[in-house]
């Protein structure tokens, strides 16, 4: 049984050509409460007529549109009667497709340019004729003779066509940016189309999400039939359980595994917090000896990985086949994932393995939830806000699927885990105690395992050395490692050196990603 469709709240299809920005053109009109899908641009045309849209946005892309491999959008889009704006790449193909003329550009523009309005109409409705504003352009080629019916709508030093308009059949287009922070009235131009030009209604909130979504997985799930989740305690599955448990109450049930490789005092947090707090139906696993018996020796990062997650298989099904008519399971996908899925830009390279549930739902013949499958990630924090999940877990950093195993570089054994947990929790303290926790991405204890001459007191000490990883991300893709204050690195490390036996030397990763990944392992 395939997931039931989200509700038909009105919707705006984004169909991607391969811009590195489509996802942040969807961020940009949900953050406007209004519900939207992407989609590859060369979806056929039934598709887009099945998907009932109430208007259209045509991504930019890094091909040029007389490129033998560039994506082509069907005509028949352009003759559906709905609100359509075209987005650089998107634009030009509109232009083209209607009659228009593209060439390359002898005056190419990428990053910062002046924009000029030459009439108040359609996305550009906020804005006053002559006036000028910053935006940010990324193109080789430009429109250089209107389709019939369009009309120049703005323009820049090397785009004589920068806005464009067919205000009679709402198709407009734009040369620029505006999803990017780096054009500030962005989101006004975005809202003008939204608002001004499809008329919608910004009805897509989290209060709704949630209302929907229990109603939705009640709809679902048969009177008689029971759900499994795999809960780990962070933010995605904790509120793809609270969701569900809304819908089904003790017909859920959540099994949380404690693999061993748990950050200090985490199971019973998890305990207290979803079992005792929620009354979620909250099975414990204590599989500590079963995971570390089959790490013991390994050091290569890939082997512990796909150990981790094997080991995770066999123990999550052992204890879910106990539930009795257990049907479905949750899952806590995500839309970036959705989104890769369907990519047009091909499969992305595999850096490392990711631990998640793969696997279970064939093994035991179960069918998916995923009540989140619609959402970014700061759109989860914000349902979980809604249903009134405490600051600390909706706004828990991310932890990676094998714990602190991939944290722990080189052999994973209890002593050590038990060296860089003790590490982790004063990096944690101090983090929160200088008001950083909701400032950055993450911020973790590494433990490697290189020893170190150091000097304590009149003996000498052979130990080995911690790392100190802060980084800022707004999504994981990519990361900047955070400039700390030199005084609290300098209390971190004085802490861990003084309390933590086993650690001699303290030191901060400043890398960034790419080219390093956020996790060490």
């Amino acid at each position: 049984m395939s997931p039931a469709s989200p509700p038909k709240h009105q919707s705006v299809l984004i169909l991607d050509f391969g811009s590195q920005y489509t996802q942040l053109i969807a961020r940009r009109v949900r953050e406007s409460h209004v519900y939207c899908e992407i989609h590859p641009g060369t979806l056929p045309l039934e598709r887009v007529e099945a998907l009932a849209p109430s208007a259209i946005i045509l991504s930019g892309g890094p091909d040029s549109v007389y490129s033998e491999r560039a994506p082509k959008v069907d005509p028949g889009v352009f003759r559906l009667g709905l609100p359509l704006l075209g987005i650089c790449y998107g634009q030009q193909l509109m232009a083209r497709e209607l009659g228009g003329q593209v060439e390359p550009s002898d005056h190419r523009e990428y990053g910062p340019a002046e924009l000029t309005i030459d009439a108040q109409q359609g996305p550009f409705q906020p804005f006053s004729v002559g006036e000028s504003l910053g935006v940010w352009m990324s193109h080789g080629d430009r429109l250089t003779a209107l389709p019939p019916g369009f009309q120049r709508l703005a323009h820049s030093q090397g785009a004589p066509f920068a806005g464009i308009g067919d205000p009679e059949r709402r198709l407009y287009g734009i040369q620029f940016h505006p999803e990017v922070v780096h054009t500030p009235r962005g989101r006004e131009l975005l809202e003008a189309f939204l608002f001004h030009v499809a008329k919608l209604s910004p009805s897509w909130t989290p209060g709704s999400f949630v209302e929907e979504s229990v109603a939705r997985v009640a709809a679902q799930v048969g009177p008689d039939e029971h759900v499994v989740c795999g809960l780990s305690g962070g933010v995605d599955s904790s509120v793809a359980a609270l969701l569900c448990h809304r819908a089904l109450g003790d017909r859920l049930t959540c099994i949380f595994v404690d693999n061993g490789l748990l950050r200090q005092d985490e199971a019973a947090q998890v305990a207290q917090m979803m079992g005792e707090h929620f009354q979620l139906n909250l099975v414990t696993v204590d599989a500590r000896e079963a995971f570390l018996s089959q790490l013991s020796g390994v050091t290569d990062p890939e082997q512990k990985r796909k150990i981790i997650g094997r080991v995770f298989i066999e123990v999550f099904e052992a204890h879910a086949a106990k539930v009795q008519g257990a049907k479905y399971l949750v899952q806590g996908t995500l839309y970036p994932d959705v989104i890769e899925s369907v990519s047009v830009k091909g499969p992305s390279a595999v850096i490392k393995s990711h631990h998640n549930v793969g696997g279970l739902p064939e093994r035991m013949k179960l069918s998916l939830i995923e009540p989140l499958r619609e959402l970014f990630k700061d759109e989860v924090r914000a349902v979980g806000e809604a249903m009134g999940m405490p600051h600390e877990v909706v706004w828990r950093q991310p932890f990676p699927g094998p714990g602190l195993a991939v944290r722990c570089l080189g052999e994973v054994s209890e002593p050590r885990l038990a060296v860089l947990r003790q590490a982790d929790r004063i990096v944690d303290q101090e983090i929160r105690r200088a008001d950083l926790y909701d400032a950055v991405w993450q911020s973790f204890a590494v433990l490697l395992p290189v020893r170190s001459v150091g000097v304590m007191g009149d003996d000498r000490t052979y130990e080995e050395t911690c790392v100190i990883r802060a980084i800022h991300s707004s999504d994981g893709m990519t990361a900047d490692w955070a400039r700390l204050p030199h005084e609290l690195l300098a209390v971190m490390s004085a802490r861990i050196i003084n309390e933590v036996k086993g650690i001699n030397r303290v030191v901060y990763d400043i890398s960034s990603k790419p080219p390093a990944t956020i996790e060490w392992e």
